[in-house]
């Protein structure tokens, strides 16, 4: 028998998220509050009309589905690390949008390809904190960029000394209430975080966009460790 040369789940943030694909909307509807809220926020700061969208990390489609019904005459290319949430996006999709323009990239962020000037949207939810080193994907996001394109996520930041502790365990207060996760859950996302997760606190986030030649950088929502980030690039 051919070994297989995918690493164990746990060993790799795809390996993790590709192993819940099937119960992972209803698991981050628990774990992450106000997420309905916060997608909404997302997609509320993209622009009314785009012609090329990138989305890193559609994960199961949650985003993707939305992106779908404000842009239906665009071309989507839409990028996950984990096969399981590749195929789970793509049915979703083609059941409630048959007729979209959609390309999917089985990749790291970090191993992307990106023709120059080629997107109107670049945008992500909850993904890039798995990215390391931020700053290569950014400026390969601001070198995909069109002249006046936008750059929109939403992901889990990290906090000043002070602040990250509290935003934290009130995240952990979160998850223990009645109804949303177990302590089998809650150890699960512990080890998970501190195995794949890197918390980019939101200065250094700015730093690093506008040393990709992003502007207007802004966060324009945030609860706890979440938050909102837009920047665009100059037209």
């Amino acid at each position: 028998m051919r070994a297989s040369s995918r690493p164990p789940a746990e060993t790799t943030a795809a390996g993790y998220f590709g192993a819940m694909a099937a119960d992972y909307d209803d698991f981050i509807r628990r774990a992450v509050p106000r997420y309905e809220e916060m997608s909404a926020r997302l997609v509320d700061y993209l622009p009314p009309t785009a012609h090329r969208v990138l989305e890193l990390g559609c994960g199961t489609g949650n985003l993707s589905l939305r992106l779908a019904a404000r842009y239906p005459d665009a071309h989507l290319v839409l990028v996950d690390a984990s096969p399981e949430m590749i195929a789970t996006t793509r049915a979703r999709l083609a059941a409630a949008h048959p007729a979209v323009s959609v390309e999917f990239q089985t990749e790291r962020f970090e191993s992307l390809h990106l023709e120059p000037a080629s997107f109107d949207v670049v945008t992500s939810s909850i993904s890039l904190h798995h990215v390391v080193d931020k700053a290569p994907v950014y400026a390969a996001v601001a070198a995909a960029l069109a002249p006046g394109g936008t750059f929109r996520f939403s992901d889990q930041l990290g906090g000043s000394a002070t602040n990250h502790g509290h935003n934290w365990r009130r995240w952990l207060d979160h998850c223990r209430e009645p109804g949303n996760c177990s302590e089998a859950d809650i150890q699960s996302l512990l080890d998970h975080a501190a195995a794949h997760d890197h918390y980019t606190p939101l200065d250094e986030q700015f730093r690093l966009l506008a040393a990709a030649g992003l502007t207007d950088l802004d966060c324009v929502w945030r609860n706890w460790i979440w938050g909102i980030v837009t920047a665009d690039k100059p037209a």
